[in-house]
């Protein structure tokens, strides 16, 4: 994919809102298609970027409108709601103009904003296999006079294809946290950097064109200008982690709505079961239960995302200890009913469409298993212990990228 340049630049909150919607229809279009076939969305994603899209956070003084999270979010859903693989592309774009915003200097800023106005776009280098848990980092980033070299492997590395910087997460070489543990930094690495190579070998039974697949680090440079502090991060209170997982929460939002708006079609399609005594599946009061209740978890997730969205605005405008907690709380909960919505909403598509829906040649099994592969992210389990923690003590949740 080659890089946009002079990208769309949008001007507010609204003009966001109808791009993102227009263009979900658009990718919504072929996205079946796109997903049987495991046909990656290299125009689609330069359509995204051209859009302006990807620089809705940038901050007002380097150029951009720095939307709302309450909008950044329903962009996301939307995305969602057409082509889930297309949303989870620009995550960690958004997750990495975070880092930039919080501890990227002002030379440092400037350069990847201008950077990000002009229709660049970030992917992510950060998950690795065969450590111990998924925090620890054997990449390295080790610093040789004015550069930095950084070496290691990095999998799930979602959009990586697609992207003109690869944000690459390392343990910093010599380097500790104010806790003793080992310090970590980010690497913003062209994607044409020697050494840096990339392979599209992700076989995910959902999500399938995410190009989700491994970044390989081998003795790559990295000036020193490109590399931004990630550790001190979680020395404060900050909306990092919150904002992260209100996107995800935003995908399976998205997922759960798609499904449910395809059940009912389906339901529409399909002949009733003669016990029930109706002309039309739809008047079937068994299929009617189903429907409300589905519709009922859809529902839930859609209005929890957008209290959590506010949350993390009101704690991104009065940044405290308390409000911070609040944001990760409220993102938590928007995770955990946007996860059980997305799953339910795929898996009653099948029972409101009978057995007609469940042909190779419809693909609606493509609901179910970008729901479920998707929500195998950050554990909703963990969440839910943070939240009952939070309301029956007040115990207040760890600070890390995950809530």
């Amino acid at each position: 994919m080659t890089a946009v340049q002079n990208a769309h630049r949008i001007t507010d909150e609204a003009q966001a809102l109808a791009a993102a919607a227009d263009l979900a229809a658009q990718f919504a279009v072929d996205a079946s298609a796109r997903d049987a076939e495991r046909t990656l969305p290299h125009d689609q994603i330069r359509a995204l970027a051209q859009s302006g899209l990807l620089a809705l956070s940038v901050p007002r003084e380097h150029g951009g409108i720095d939307a709302r999270m309450e909008t950044l979010t329903e962009v996301f859903r939307l995305l969602a709601e057409s082509d889930p693989s297309i949303a989870q592309i620009p995550h960690s774009h958004y997750t990495f103009l975070e880092v930039l915003r919080l501890q990227g200097t002002s030379d440092q800023r400037k350069f990847f904003y201008s950077e990000v106005l002009a229709g660049a776009q970030f992917a992510n280098a950060q998950s690795e296999r065969g450590t111990t848990t998924i925090d620890v980092d054997a990449t390295t980033l080790v610093e040789q006079g004015p550069d930095f070299v950084v070496d290691g492997t990095k999998f799930y590395s979602t959009g990586a294809l697609f992207a003109d910087w690869i944000a690459v997460r390392a343990t910093l070489t010599g380097a500790t946290t104010t806790t003793g543990r080992p310090a970590k930094a980010v690497a913003y690495v062209p994607r044409t950097a020697p050494g840096l190579s990339i392979v599209d070998d992700w076989d995910g039974m959902g999500q399938r064109t995410t190009a989700s697949g491994t970044v390989t680090l081998d003795s790559v440079r990295v000036p020193a200008a490109h590399v931004v502090p990630f550790s001190p991060i979680f020395e404060a209170p900050t909306t990092y982690g919150a904002q992260a997982q209100i996107l995800h929460a935003a995908i399976d939002a998205g997922i759960a709505s798609a499904a449910l708006n395809e059940a009912v079609r389906s339901a529409r399609r399909a002949r009733p079961y003669f016990e029930a005594g109706v002309g039309d599946a739809v008047d079937d009061p068994l299929l009617i239960q189903l429907a409300g209740e589905a519709s009922l978890g859809v529902r839930a997730a859609t209005a929890l995302l957008r209290e959590a969205a506010q949350s993390i605005d009101a704690a991104r405008r009065d940044l405290t200890e308390s409000t911070a907690v609040v944001a990760s709380i409220d993102a938590a909960a928007a995770k955990v009913a946007s996860a059980r919505a997305s799953l339910e909403a795929s898996s009653v598509l099948f029972e409101l469409g009978g057995t007609r829906s469940a042909s190779e040649s419809g693909n609606l099994s493509r609901f179910w298993r970008d729901a479920r592969t998707h929500t195998l992210h950050d554990p909703t389990r963990w969440k839910i212990q943070h939240i009952g923690r939070w309301t029956l003590s007040r115990t207040i949740p760890p600070r890390h990228g995950l809530l």
